[in-house]
């Protein structure tokens, strides 16, 4: 016999405009129990120290989660000028010190050698693995280690403010796996600087951004009113870039168990058509809801992933 899963059946995303000095799984554990929903996950950890936005998957959005690892993101960060730390952040022990106080101007400079893709080291700081082990925790205990630099893309880089001599802002556009903190490390460097982030700030990831973020007051206070729903975006939000295909019920049943639907050669170079780099997957939708994600292959759509929405 079966063992009912606990909570509710509720499927969507949550664009969390998520607080400071709150992480990641402790804001997805948060919005779960909000919605006493069955899954939860999240599309790109945020630091405790950073605020902005963090994606939160609820129930069937969750097998979404994947699409959103590609997604481009903006963050705003403030980089205080004169002192470094281990951390590269204001959590950290100091490692040097300066007094020099890089200009806007120089820095737009210097900035410019930073887009494109280029070679970045993550910090020590980080959750990557070391031996089985989290470089954080290596870094705490002072162990002498070495991570490897790897590929990384930014797309846009801008100074958009300075407050002051001793602050900077910094936003970018940015592709899967940029590490702000190293940005900052190495435009310090490059400078002939110190500094750390003093501030960072998650404007967009992919579809999700301020615009249609939510905090967890908002959240709390649609759930005690019941209309928890209004704070939930549609599963099919993450997936955008993802050409649609309208199907009818028997292939959505089709589709539903698993089986390839064969397709008439207008819908195949109308897909052919919206396909991008290479990509073959497609959605597949009932009127308004998402049945399957989906590979094309020889004129047929053959399912990869099944949503059970009603």
């Amino acid at each position: 016999m079966s063992r009912r899963k606990r909570g509710s059946p509720v499927h969507g995303w949550v664009c969390l405009d998520k607080p400071l000095e709150m992480g990641s799984t402790e804001a997805v554990t948060r919005v779960r129990r909000l919605f006493d929903a069955q899954k939860a996950g999240h599309a790109g950890t945020l630091d405790p120290l950073a605020t902005g936005i963090l994606p939160i998957a609820l129930g069937e959005a969750t097998k979404t989660v994947p699409f959103m690892m590609e997604a481009q993101k903006v963050y705003r960060f403030s980089i205080e000028w004169g002192v470094s730390t281990d951390s590269v952040d204001r959590e950290g022990e100091i490692i040097g010190q300066s007094g020099v106080r890089p200009s806007p101007e120089a820095a737009a400079g210097a900035l410019k050698a930073f887009v494109g893709e280029i070679d970045q080291v993550p910090p020590q700081f980080s959750a990557i693995r070391v031996d089985g082990r989290r470089a954080y925790d290596l870094a705490r205990e002072g162990a002498a280690f070495d991570l490897p630099s790897r590929k990384v893309m930014i797309h846009e880089a801008a100074v958009t403010a300075a407050p002051d001599a001793d602050h900077l802002e910094v936003t970018i556009r940015t592709g899967k796996g940029v590490y702000v903190r190293s940005l900052a490390r190495d435009l310090a460097a490059a400078l002939g600087a110190e500094g750390h982030v003093c501030a960072l700030r998650r404007e967009r990831v992919g579809p999700f951004s301020t615009e249609n973020a939510v905090t967890l007051d908002f959240l709390t206070d649609l759930v005690h009113r019941d209309a928890a729903s209004e704070g939930l975006l549609p599963v099919s939000t993450a997936l955008d870039d993802i050409p649609e295909l309208a199907v009818t019920d028997q292939d959505a049943f089709s589709l539903r168990q698993g089986r390839p639907i064969v397709l008439i050669p207008r819908q195949v170079d109308m897909l052919l058509s919206r396909l991008r780099d290479g990509s073959r997957t497609v959605s597949a939708f009932q009127g308004q809801t998402l049945v399957a994600l989906g590979q094309l292959r020889a004129g047929r759509l053959e399912p990869d992933r099944v949503f059970n929405l009603s």
